[in-house]
């Protein structure tokens, strides 16, 4: 076990960074071709993942926009899980990477619309709070647009410093916005 002193980084899992670690990614789009920015992350994540590694990809939902501004269009939601190698921090840096590639401007504000949102959701067994990285993702136990998503790929997965499976967070959220299944094939 590491912990790092100074650098706000508590890492409570130690592994080698060359194994293959499974890695949950949201996925988000509330501007332009939706569906299609999606369809293009989802190409660019199984570049980044191991060929023998499976992709795991859930349905589509549309959702509406929590926490945007005004007038905020409806969002494309999805969750992929894809084997990787390496630190979770270059794997971050690589989703970013990606957004940018896909349209995102690097500057974005949050809460604000977007061609493409993709958050890093766990990495392995890692639990890590920096101010540009939380695993798992802080609010993930809160938001039906991504753990319904989970639940397609990961029902009984129990998140590190979680005691329940996702399909169990799932069932007790309390009232939220609908989430209506837009695409299975994608």
């Amino acid at each position: 076990m590491r912990e790092g002193v100074g650098s706000n980084l508590i890492r409570v899992h130690s592994r080698d960074s060359r194994a293959l670690n499974r890695a949950g990614i949201a996925l988000g789009s509330n501007l332009g071709d939706r569906l299609g920015n999606l369809r293009a992350a989802r190409r660019q994540l199984r570049l980044l993942s191991r060929a023998e590694s499976p992709v795991l990809a859930s349905a589509v939902y549309e959702t509406e926009p929590v926490g945007c501004e005004p007038g905020a269009g409806a969002f494309l939601n999805a969750v992929v899980e894809i084997g990787v190698g390496g630190e979770p921090q270059e794997l971050l840096r690589q989703l970013r990477r990606i957004e940018q590639e896909l349209g995102r401007p690097p500057e974005h504000a949050k809460n604000t619309s977007r061609t493409l949102d993709l958050d890093l959701l766990y990495f392995g067994a890692e639990q890590i709070r920096t101010g540009v990285l939380q695993l798992p993702h802080p609010r993930l136990h809160e938001r039906r647009f991504v753990l319904q998503p989970l639940a397609d790929i990961r029902a009984d997965l129990v998140l590190p410093g979680q005691m329940e499976s996702v399909g169990e967070l799932l069932a007790r959220l309390g009232p939220t916005p609908p989430l209506v299944r837009s695409a299975t094939e994608w």
